[in-house]
């Protein structure tokens, strides 16, 4: 089961992460996301968990946990639907300027 952990510290790391999740059984993957442009924390983090039961205990756990002056918030991760605010489309693009192509009858 996929996970989606937020309000983690900044300074947290993945190896951290892992060891808040492994108190609740086996971890696959534990990987917080990074900021492409600065390299630091956006302060979430999605969690793999291959047990669903386990999960579902991390849930219980973990959800609403003080770390710091922050609340983790844990829950099940959703599906994608398409892209995201800001993720380019298939719409067709013009410099500066330029005028569309007109349809022609």
């Amino acid at each position: 089961m996929k996970l989606f952990v937020a309000g983690l510290p900044y300074d947290m790391d993945d190896e951290e992460l892992m060891e808040f999740f492994d108190k609740f059984g086996t971890v696959s993957s534990a990987k917080i996301t990074m900021d492409k442009e600065t390299g630091k924390s956006r302060g979430f983090a999605f969690v793999e968990m291959p047990n669903e039961e386990e999960a579902k205990e991390a849930i219980e756990g973990l959800n609403n946990l003080g770390i710091g002056k922050k609340v983790m918030v844990v829950k099940p991760a959703e599906e994608r639907r398409g892209p995201g605010p800001g993720a380019p489309d298939n719409r067709p693009r013009f410099s500066p300027g330029a005028r569309p192509p007109r349809d022609r009858y």
